[in-house]
């Protein structure tokens, strides 16, 4: 190699045969930016744009007048400021907080024993278990729906089997109640969301060898014991990221309890993604909604992230923390 091939630039592309064609390799570096162009267009203009224009509204006193051309003049952290000051949001939250620890827990725990189950070959097992992913893959929209009218106080199935089976002073008007209406969308969430917590936790019990709990039982393991010993021990990064996921998609909810109450009654299943759509589309402050949605958006932003960084460091201490 010559002093001036040393000191040449080099091509980002890659090495170039002498008469000026880029090689194989720079032709496939080429075409694997360009099969990638399409997704990272899609993820600009559907995710990035809206999320960049959301803070911008945030910081802005944007009004429905001011959408016709009017002025949206600069107001910092103002909007901020009203959001927090607001007892309705503090309301919300804790509904919000309510629902997806309600629904975490029952889909986590319900979740786990199907999983346990369908772990165990049996007869028509497959049939069962693909019964069972209806209720993950219809719209949130139709569940809702369904529920509505299963919980129905007078022409409800709820209320009608409880009326069958000799219970029927236990008949109850459950979405019009304030005492009994989180109950009744946790239970709908819940019913959406166990196919899916069961699924994943299945995926993760065929990873454990068999020949532990085999052995396990030989030294006079009970079953309780291998669970508690085995199972749980050797489940637990499947079930975190099982919990993450849960958290992050049930927290910001909205179809299901709008479908179900509304937010009703009396506000007593307004959850925080409610109270966004109603300070957007009811009240038309979109500042602070905007600051609204992006609060909303904070909390799994800020679990999903001490996951992420716990799992590094994890890694780099070798599993010691």
């Amino acid at each position: 190699m010559t002093a001036r091939d040393r000191t040449a630039p080099k091509d980002p592309w890659g090495p170039r045969r002498r008469w000026g064609r880029p090689s194989p390799s720079a032709r496939l570096r080429r075409a694997a930016y360009l099969f990638c162009l399409p997704g990272m267009t899609f993820l600009a203009l559907f995710l990035a744009y809206p999320l960049f224009y959301n803070v911008w509204t945030s910081l802005h006193d944007v009004r429905l007048s001011a959408l016709l051309g009017g002025d949206q003049p600069f107001n910092g952290l103002h909007n901020y400021r009203v959001t927090v000051a607001d007892p309705s949001f503090w309301h919300s939250v804790r509904l919000s907080v309510v629902f997806t620890l309600g629904s975490l827990v029952l889909q986590f725990t319900i979740g786990f024993a199907l999983a346990l189950l369908f772990a165990r070959p049996f007869p028509l097992n497959g049939l069962l278990r693909s019964l069972l992913l209806v209720a993950w893959l219809l719209p949130p929209v139709i569940s809702g729906t369904l529920f509505r009218w299963l919980l129905n106080a007078e022409s409800g199935a709820y209320n009608a089997l409880l009326s069958a089976v000799g219970l029927g002073a236990l008949s109850h008007d459950w979405l019009t109640d304030p005492s009994t209406s989180m109950a009744g969308v946790v239970f709908a969430n819940v019913w959406v969301g166990v196919p899916f917590n069961m699924l994943l936790l299945l995926v993760g019990l065929h990873t454990i060898d068999p020949e532990l709990h085999e052995a396990a039982a030989i030294d006079g393991a009970d079953a309780w014991r291998r669970f508690r010993r085995i199972t749980l021990p050797l489940m637990r990064p499947v079930s975190v990221t099982v919990l993450l996921l849960g958290l992050v998609y049930t927290f910001k909810v909205f179809d299901i309890v709008f479908v179900m109450t509304g937010g009703g009654p009396v506000d007593a299943t307004r959850v925080l993604s409610l109270y966004v759509y109603e300070v957007f589309f009811r009240f038309f402050r979109f500042g602070q909604g905007a600051a609204a949605g992006l609060l909303l958006l904070a909390v799994p932003l800020l679990v999903g992230g001490s996951y992420v960084w716990r799992l590094r460091r994890e890694e780099a201490t070798g599993g010691a923390v």
